[in-house]
Parts: C-alpha cells; structure tokens; sequence
C-alpha cells in the first residue's frame, strides 16, 4: 500500500480521547478499516514515563498486525526507541529538517494550515501534510482557527502535489466534502475514538468518494 493510499482513513488517539481502553478502541478501529494510526499521547491529561512507552507498544503491536502504519505525534525519541513508521509534528514542535535528520527515511508528516506552511514543509523534506482545521472541534486544546475545505483546494492549486490529509471536526457527514477539495483521506480523532463502531461507516464513505474521484 502506498503512503498516499494509507492515509484514506487516519485515526488519531491518545488515552484520553477514550472512553474505554485505548487497545480496545484501536482494535474495533483496525477491523472497522482505519488505514493509519497516530498515537497522540500529550497534553495534561496524557500518560508519561514507562506508563506512556508501554501503552504506544500495545498500540503499535495491534497495528502490526493489521498492516497498519504506526506514527508517533511529537515525541521523536519515543518513535526511534519503538522503531515506528513515522513521525508527525506540528508547527510548534522541533523543527522539519532536524526531525528529517533525526528519523531518516521514516514518515514525516506535518501539520499546516496555509499554504505558507504547506510549501515551507514540503521543502524541508515532509512525506504528506495534515491540514485543517476543517471543521469546528473541541477535541484539541491548541486548534487554531478553521479553515475549511478551501484551504486544500488552494494548497492543491498551489502546485503541491504531496499527500495530504484533512483533520479537524471531520465525521462521516462531512468527510466528503474534504476529499471533493483535493485530499487524499482524512484524520479523525472523537469521530473514531468515541464512537469506534461507527469506524466501517465511515471507512465506506471514504472508500465510496475517492472510487469515483
């Protein structure tokens, strides 16, 4: 599977955007045909120290076997310990061309929310971006303002051509209209980790629009 094909549908969780135990979530996530995984394990309420290591290795080891690509948010040495797939960072975090250095030919990601950003991470090395928001969410503390589906169509016009996903307030009502602008697949975060039952409704409107994309 391609990276571009892997980002159809992006699952973001860390412990606490779950109501029951993260392993669990994550697997009914798996089987209902999420593509990638982020562990996003920060902020006040997230784990730490061998806590936070042992969860992202019980995560990672239901990815493998899935399939699915593993990506650690932020935390590179925790990525490097683990030997995961990658690595997505935001716009805050260290910067591209030394996560670049640090991960090698490992999945980069990084977050952008103008194309600005978008061209400024392409050429310092990002393998896709993660754009948005593009819808309102109470998800994320730090969520900057939205942006709407626009926002790719105008990266897309722009000329970049790298894979990208749209995130941000994104469910199985919406999810269409961030594909229909130009994304390659879309990053959930409480659409999935609230309800993960609901994961196969949402992999099927994915599935559906980019078929007759």
């Amino acid at each position: 599977m391609t990276l571009r094909e892997s980002l159809q549908l992006y699952f973001v969780m860390g412990s606490h955007n779950c109501e029951k135990h993260p392993a669990l979530v994550l697997e009914e996530a798996l089987l209902g045909g999420v593509t990638m995984f982020q562990f996003r394990e920060k902020g006040m309420e997230g784990l730490e120290g061998d806590a936070k290591v042992e969860l992202a290795h019980e995560l990672q080891r239901l990815c493998r076997q899935h399939g699915v690509p593993f990506i650690v948010n932020d935390d590179v040495e925790l990525a490097l310990l683990m030997n995961a797939d990658g690595v997505h960072i935001g716009q805050e975090d260290e910067p591209i061309e030394k996560v670049r250095r640090k991960i090698g030919n490992r999945i980069l990601g990084v977050s952008s929310h103008d194309v600005i950003e978008a061209r400024l991470a392409v050429e310092s090395g990002a393998d896709y971006l993660g754009v948005g928001p593009m819808f309102p969410t109470n998800t994320k503390n730090d969520c900057r303002e939205v942006r709407g589906p626009k926002i790719i169509q105008s990266i897309r016009t722009y000329g970049i051509d790298i894979p990208l996903v749209g995130i941000g307030g994104i469910h199985d009502s919406n999810a269409s209209q961030v594909l229909e602008a130009g994304a390659d697949g879309v990053a959930v975060i409480s659409a999935i980790s609230k309800h993960p039952f609901r994961t196969e409704n949402l992999s099927q409107v994915v599935q559906q629009k980019l078929l007759r994309s």
